[in-house]
């Protein structure tokens, strides 16, 4: 069962408490959807679904295990045949909570608590699917993380060497070079000529 809350209890003992969460319970299950306060419907929920996965178990034991919290022989035969079953597939989170907003005569916040759908076996299976995939990644990130400092020395002998560039790069560099060296030859051709002419002139 949920670790008691501190504070006060609703209502003014344990037992009387039990009996609200109780009486919550039953409506729930009857209803399908009940509105009450948010704290009460904070405190009816792990209440609420306990209930639902122990009646997913169906057998004896566990229809007086309900029995011994709902009175109500009606709700607890519509928990076992309709409501656990219809869960079979979900491992938990069998209830839903909505804020709807304050009450209109003293102001206290309220809330809709809810069972949920049923999770049919596709989505099951989906649901499945994504956590075996989670569960590769965090293996694949482990095993990572395990040859990391392996990983780590590559990059240090890399670093100094250069970017390798691609046949069509190293052409036009190539061209680039050529280019820059028969501007140098022309350049000193022509400073030759210009001191062969200062000489003749002299």
């Amino acid at each position: 069962m949920p670790r008691p809350a501190k504070g006060a209890r609703m209502g003014g003992s344990p037992a009387h408490e039990r009996l609200i969460l109780a009486n919550l319970a039953t409506a729930l299950f009857e209803h399908g959807r009940i509105t009450t306060t948010e704290a009460r419907a904070k405190r009816l929920k792990p209440v609420a679904e306990r209930l639902v996965q122990i009646s997913k178990k169906g057998d004896l034991h566990a229809r007086r295990r309900v029995l011994a919290v709902i009175r109500n022989k009606d709700v607890v035969h519509h928990l076992f045949a309709e409501i656990g079953p219809r869960y079979e597939n979900r491992d938990g989170g069998y209830t839903r909570i909505i804020k709807v907003g304050p009450r209109k005569g003293d102001n206290a916040p309220m809330a809709v608590i809810e069972l949920v759908e049923a999770l049919d076996a596709a989505r099951a299976a989906e649901a499945v699917a994504k956590r075996a995939a989670k569960e590769a990644a965090r293996a694949e990130a482990a095993t990572a993380a395990a040859a990391a400092p392996v990983v780590e020395e590559a990059p240090e002998e890399t670093v100094v060497d250069d970017v390798v560039d691609s046949a069509e790069e190293v052409a036009a560099v190539e061209e680039v070079e050529a280019l820059e060296a028969e501007a140098a030859s022309s350049d000193e051709a022509t400073a030759e000529a210009e001191a062969a002419e200062e000489a003749a002139a002299e």
